[in-house]
């Protein structure tokens, strides 16, 4: 590596995000694009993707798909005509994912199914297709699973969600391991709670008494979108070049308590 080269630029890697019409996946578009990326991004909303894209540094440089990850063979006849038309992938971030505060008494099997395929089975089966030999950059790269906070810690309420996030993060571990020889690092982050239009639909956030509960357990405050795409960013780059199998925990103290 040249002594004056940014081991933290993603200049010329070609990354795909998910989620990318809104929160954590709209600022980790932004983010990566200052950063040097071109930028592939997929989400179910068109206009909004639009509006990330405005957003985004030389916008005309980068790719919006709208498009459900659970319909699996259009996800995989669009990652085939991805790589035909700009080249192997170098990075995926799986931003795209649900969340919901519900006692477990109130957890239906159809619900575990709905939230499994959305957290678990369609970021998986995107990533599967991705990091085939024929699709990924030769010389290795990085994939990355937003999980939660919740992946980790409990909470009242959170059993549906925790058990998805926990989900990816064991995944990840195994999936780096069969990785690796390929230079392919697969890792974690685990937001605590960073103010989206997910998070502000939350149940909690209705109501200003346990909306304080919740920023009280997170010594630093809440997070900002920004906060997580940061970290997106460090495990993306060359500077996380030997770390895999993590799961990096962004929860400004929340799991120090």
């Amino acid at each position: 590596m040249n002594e004056l080269s940014n081991p933290f630029s993603l200049e010329n890697k070609r990354i795909v995000i998910t989620g990318a019409s809104s929160g954590i996946g709209r600022h980790c578009s932004i983010v990566c694009s200052r950063m040097g990326a071109r930028l592939i991004l997929f989400g179910r909303d068109q206009a909004r993707l639009s509006e990330t894209l405005q957003g985004m540094v030389n916008p005309e440089n980068h790719v919006v798909n709208a498009i459900d990850l659970l319909a699996y063979t259009d996800i995989t006849n669009k990652v085939n005509e991805i790589v035909h038309n700009i080249g192997r992938i170098d990075g995926l971030v799986n931003c795209a994912g649900i969340s919901t505060t519900l006692p477990v008494n109130a957890v239906s099997p159809e619900k575990m199914i709905f939230f499994f395929q959305t957290n678990v089975i369609g970021p998986i089966n995107l990533t599967r297709q991705i990091v085939r030999s024929a699709n990924f950059s030769e010389k290795g790269g990085s994939v990355i699973f937003i999980s939660s906070i919740m992946s980790v810690a409990g909470e009242s309420g959170k059993t549906l969600y925790s058990m998805t996030k926990g989900a990816l993060v064991s995944a990840a571990k195994s999936m780096a391991i069969e990785l690796s020889k390929r230079k392919i690092r697969v890792n974690c982050i685990s937001p605590g709670v960073v103010v989206t239009p997910m998070s502000q639909n939350a149940v909690y956030s209705k109501d200003v008494e346990s909306l304080n509960r919740i920023k009280d357990l997170h010594p630093l405050g809440l997070g900002k979108p920004e906060d997580v795409a940061n970290a997106c960013v460090f495990l993306l780059s060359d500077a996380s070049g030997w770390i895999t199998g993590t799961n990096l925990i962004v929860d400004g103290g929340y799991f120090a308590r």
